[in-house]
């Protein structure tokens, strides 16, 4: 076990579980090793979330917290796993802080039914994907970010939100249709 561990750092893929117990005990230096390899992902579910504007001081607080609650980290799941679940967190919190309140997504979806054609076409995902997100209200790109791009089920994100499923459900779906408008373009 102590060879693979090994083999394993040596090839540039640091044991992060060590990291995390070597960071909860003060190592600076295995801190930012973990920082270093997991800011960009948690920045751009931060963005995603909450917009530019808003990214990197957030992304910042997320790592702040993480090394708050680095005692927390049993190695249960896999420390990305686990930092993820601390953005997560932070992000909501941040959206509390704003008093940016949920809101339901009332946008009219026949005229989006309309421009649909009867197939599904194959789109780019860049600057059109991005527009389309920052197009959402707030409370329809929390769910479509957690559940269509971070993986979440319906349930964990009804927890998260404190919205019911079926909220979650149907604001996917209107923000599902307001995405392919933007990614079909």
């Amino acid at each position: 076990m102590e060879t693979t561990i090994a083999v394993a750092e040596h090839r540039g893929f640091p044991n992060q579980a060590s990291d995390a117990e070597l960071a909860a005990g003060g190592d600076v230096q295995a801190f930012e090793r973990l920082y270093r390899s997991h800011v960009d992902r948690i920045h751009t579910l931060v963005r995603r979330m909450l917009g530019d504007d808003l990214a990197d001081e957030v992304t910042q607080d997320v790592f702040v917290r993480a090394w708050q609650k680095l005692g927390t980290f049993r190695g249960d799941a896999a420390f990305g796993t686990w930092l993820h679940r601390v953005a997560v967190n932070v992000v909501l919190g941040r959206r509390r802080q704003l008093a940016i309140h949920r809101e339901r997504f009332l946008a009219d979806a026949a005229p989006t039914l309309e421009m649909m054609s009867g197939r599904d076409r194959v789109g780019t995902i860049g600057p059109e994907f991005e527009a389309g997100l920052k197009s959402l209200p707030p409370g329809a790109r929390q769910v479509f970010v957690l559940h269509d791009m971070e993986g979440f089920k319906h349930r964990e994100i009804a927890k998260l939100l404190g919205v019911t499923t079926g909220t979650s459900k149907a604001q996917l779906h209107r923000a599902r249709m307001v995405m392919r408008t933007y990614v079909s373009r």
